[in-house]
């Protein structure tokens, strides 16, 4: 079994990833749900200053939950990315390095990250409590009012991910959908 590769997630465009590896990624990354891309777009709209730079940025779609004692914070499991598909494509021309999340990407996403050398990943879903383990830290950043969607600055260590879609054009999810029929034809 291959080793994990640990990435930093400021380097992340420069890692050259491929789909099906699996990497432990540290350092800062950004949650960001339906409600923050919603005002994330409308700041761009009207040319309003963001709570974070998209160059480079890693935006994880998750809410956490609230800190238990002594803890950054409570479960933080992703969501489900094709919600924010209508937001992606213009945040990765203007810089986001990669997402965090679960699930397809749509087909203008999927060209998006191409386009700008970017890479989709994904956490596993139903285990927030234990993606909590690789958050060291969290500082609310922006739209305090939206609660457990408002986007915070987390610092992460070690966290598990899958590369589900890389700069190259793979697409773990139609791919593993092929092998799979190749497979069933034959069994």
């Amino acid at each position: 079994m291959p080793e994990l590769r640990r990435i930093d997630a400021q380097s992340l465009k420069s890692a050259e990833l491929h789909i099906g590896e699996k990497i432990l990624l540290s350092g800062y990354v950004y949650t960001a749900r339906d409600a923050a891309h919603k005002r994330i777009s409308a700041l761009l709209d009207s040319g309003g200053a963001l709570p974070f730079p998209l160059e480079g940025a890693v935006i994880y779609y998750a809410g956490p939950t609230p800190a238990p004692p002594e803890k950054p914070v409570g479960a933080c499991g992703p969501t489900t990315s094709g919600r924010m598909d209508v937001y992606t494509p213009r945040m990765l021309d203007l810089g986001l390095a990669g997402m965090i999340g679960k699930g397809e990407r749509s087909q203008a996403v999927r060209d998006a990250i191409v386009r700008n050398h970017a890479v989709y990943l994904c956490a596993v879903g139903g285990a927030g409590a234990l993606a909590a383990r690789c958050i060291k830290s969290l500082e609310v950043i922006a739209f305090e009012d939206l609660g457990c969607e408002s986007v915070k600055r987390l610092y992460v260590e070690d966290f598990p991910l899958i590369v589900c879609n890389d700069a190259q054009g793979g697409d773990i999810f139609s791919q593993g959908r092929a092998t799979y029929q190749r497979k069933a034809v034959h069994v």
